[in-house]
């Protein structure tokens, strides 16, 4: 085994949050803005890339362009190891962002990869290493909804992924095909072809209000399906919100909504 072996347990429905129970010595990564709580004898340490032992290269190049693919996927080059310096069992708990649910996944059971979304990932063992999936198919990265580069999650410990909404866990039959709106899709085990499909009919891709791509995916294999994706969720929040030159009361609660998602 080259990931730590850690407890977790997740609390909640709607807004939940994970709370990791580490040994002595056990560490566990997340990205930053994620930590909720943690107990007295867990040191925080930000780290270069994803602290995973198993990269490209080694040395100061092998961290370089380890933390240069998360670069490209939208994410910081840093993240935060969170290790029990005590002598017994110590907790640290994770936060979702937004309304959805927390879906832990044991690499181990699951091939050693999983390739998803690239804002889902929200915390993992030690070890595991948090990398870049590039679309080889150029539909898929231009259309997908998601760019062309997706995250990938490898090794053999417990990850854990952010879905808004409800999440439905889907098995795919080989040859079994299943088409998703673009942004439901939160990941996939790495046997599933993954390629982007355009809406048939003219008036359908227009007036339909789905938009003119939708994912297909071909089994054998796991997905994971959202159904509030965040960019749906902050678009109808938008569309609700008022002007900014509006200078009415009734709206003040909603503009500051619009204006966090704006990072103002």
């Amino acid at each position: 085994m080259n990931n730590h072996e850690i407890d977790y347990k997740i609390y909640g429905d709607d807004m939940q949050f994970v709370e990791v129970e580490l040994d002595p010595q056990e560490t566990v990564i997340a990205e930053a803005g994620g930590l909720m709580m943690m107990e007295d004898n867990i040191q925080m340490e930000t780290i270069f890339g994803d602290g995973s032992s198993n990269g490209s290269g080694s040395g100061l190049m092998g961290k370089l362009f380890s933390a240069g693919k998360r670069v490209l996927t939208g994410e910081s080059l840093f993240m935060t190891a969170f290790t029990n310096q005590g002598h017994g069992k110590s907790h640290v708990s994770f936060a979702a962002p937004y309304p959805g649910s927390i879906i832990p996944l044991d690499l181990s059971e699951l091939g050693g990869r999983i390739i998803c979304q690239k804002d889902a990932f929200l915390a993992a063992a030690k070890g595991v290493s948090v990398g870049i999936e590039f679309q080889r198919k150029i539909g898929a990265g231009f259309f997908g909804g998601e760019g062309f580069i997706m995250q990938r999650l490898e090794g053999d410990g417990m990850a854990f992924v952010h879905a808004g909404g409800t999440l439905h866990k889907k098995e795919l039959a080989p040859g079994e095909t299943l088409r998703v709106d673009t942004g439901c899709l939160v990941a996939m085990t790495s046997g599933v072809d993954y390629n982007i499909e355009m809406v048939r009919g003219i008036k359908t891709a227009l007036f339909g209000g789905e938009g003119l791509f939708f994912a297909t995916l071909r089994g054998p294999g796991t997905v994971w399906i959202q159904s509030l994706p965040f960019s749906r969720l902050a678009s109808r929040v938008f569309a609700a919100a008022p002007h900014r030159g509006g200078s009415t009361d009734e709206g003040s609660v909603l503009k500051g909504i619009f204006n966090m998602f704006d990072g103002d």
